[in-house]
């Protein structure tokens, strides 16, 4: 009677206990395996949503693109060209020499400055003294290096009749500064 009164007890006790092990031991780490499936499916399904997202912005970043290199295209046009500052400055001097010479002028001596540093760009300068014919010519020349792109800036003028009894001709000095994007 002691025994199966032990049995009796025991079995159902056994049974508990069997139970709480399958639970403990399977039960819960399928439990958190499953979770752990889900928490990377998670990651995984936002990696992707946010790829697709991505993929979608394509379109946009090209026009963007293509709208940067057409500033940047027209940005370079306003500044002079050149590999080197040096080449950049004798560009700058032939176009400079180009306006006297093209209204009568003519160029008694150039001189180009040392380039001076503007963050990604750099200034280059040009002096030339020249002759010119009259007023209106200095003024044309002048007109014609104010206007033009790219852009040049006429730092200093030195204007001096070179006769005083025919005030005709004027001996000019201009200082010529313009950009370049070479380094």
């Amino acid at each position: 009677m002691k025994r199966s009164k032990i049995l009796i007890i025991g079995l159902p006790f056994m049974a508990i206990l069997l139970g709480l092990l399958i639970y403990q031991y399977g039960y819960l780490r399928i439990q958190s395996s499953i979770s752990s499936i889900k928490d990377e499916q998670a990651i995984k399904t936002k990696t992707l949503e946010k790829y697709i997202a991505l993929i979608a912005e394509k379109p946009e970043l090209e026009k963007k693109l293509v709208s940067l290199k057409e500033t940047k295209k027209a940005d370079a046009s306003k500044l002079i060209e050149g590999q080197t500052p040096s080449l950049a400055a004798a560009t700058l001097q032939d176009m400079v020499k180009g306006f006297i010479t093209g209204r009568g002028g003519t160029i008694s001596s150039e001189r180009v400055g040392k380039p001076e540093d503007l963050g990604k760009f750099k200034v280059i300068n040009v002096s030339i003294d020249a002759v010119a014919p009259d007023s209106r010519a200095l003024s044309d020349v002048l007109y014609s290096i104010e206007t033009r792109t790219p852009y040049l800036i006429v730092k200093e003028l030195d204007a001096r009749v070179r006769d005083y009894r025919r005030p005709r001709e004027l001996m000019i000095k201009l200082d010529v500064s313009a950009i370049t994007g070479t380094r």
